[in-house]
C-alpha cells in the first residue's frame, strides 16, 4: 500500500510517494514519441547509433528537480560522445500545474540552458509506461539485441543538496554498461515531487 513521507531538502519540504512502482531492471522498453521543446518530434529510432539512454522524468515546478539541472547537462555532455543520449520528459499534468505547460517547459529550457531534448509527455503514456513516481525519477536503458531493457531504475544520485557529495548512480551504471559489466546498484527508491496520473479521457 502506498504511503507519504515528508523530507526536507534545503528547507523545503517535499511530498514523496512510495514504495516505488517503477518498471524493474532488466524489462523491455517501447519505443515512444515525443514532442521536444523545440517543436521537433523526438523517438528513440531517432538514434540508430545510440547503444543506451539516459532517460529523466522532471518538471518545471518541483524544488527538488530544479537542482538537478546542472547535473542532467553534465551526463548529457559526458555520454553524449559514447552515443548515450539523455531525453528528460515531464509527464506532469499541466491541468493540476499551469507552469507544467509547453510554453513553460521552453522557458526553463531556456533558462537552465538545457543541452538535451526536453520532451513533453502530454497524454502521460510514457510516464505511465515507465512506472515513473516523482520528480526526478531517473533511468538508464540498454540495447539488448533488437530490444531496449531498463538496465538502471531510481534515483539520480543520493544527494541533492550536495552533489560533490553523492553516489552517482546514474553515471556508475552507464560507465559500468559501457565497460560490458552488469549494473553493480540497478535499483534504488527515487523520491521528489509526486507525478499525478489523471483519468482516463482528461485532455492536457
Amino acid at each position: 500500500m502506498a504511503y507519504y513521507i515528508f523530507r526536507s531538502i534545503m528547507g523545503l519540504w517535499l511530498l514523496a510517494v512510495g514504495p516505488a512502482m517503477a518498471l524493474g531492471t532488466g524489462k523491455p522498453v517501447d519505443d515512444f514519441r515525443l514532442r521536444n521543446v523545440n517543436g521537433e518530434m523526438v523517438a528513440l529510432s531517432n538514434y540508430p547509433l545510440a547503444k543506451g539512454f539516459i532517460v529523466i522524468f522532471t518538471c518545471n515546478h518541483c524544488p527538488f528537480a530544479k537542482l538537478y539541472s546542472k547535473r542532467m547537462n553534465d551526463l548529457a555532455q559526458r555520454f553524449a560522445q559514447q552515443n548515450v543520449p539523455l531525453l528528460a520528459i515531464n509527464s506532469m499534468d499541466s491541468l493540476l500545474y499551469r507552469e507544467e505547460s509547453f510554453a513553460g517547459m521552453q522557458e526553463k529550457a531556456k533558462a537552465d540552458g538545457f543541452q538535451f531534448p526536453y520532451l513533453q509527455d502530454g497524454e502521460q503514456r510514457v510516464g505511465k509506461a515507465f512506472g515513473a513516481e516523482h520528480t526526478p525519477s531517473a533511468y538508464v536503458i540498454w540495447k539488448v539485441g533488437d530490444q531496449w531493457q531498463i538496465k538502471y531504475a531510481g534515483l539520480i544520485d543520493d544527494n541533492g543538496e550536495n552533489p560533490e557529495s553523492a553516489t552517482p548512480y546514474i553515471a556508475q551504471a552507464v560507465e559500468e554498461l559501457l565497460q560490458g559489466k552488469t549494473v553493480s546498484t540497478a535499483q534504488t527508491s527515487s523520491f521528489g515531487c509526486a507525478i499525478f496520473y489523471r483519468k482516463a479521457g482528461l485532455g492536457r
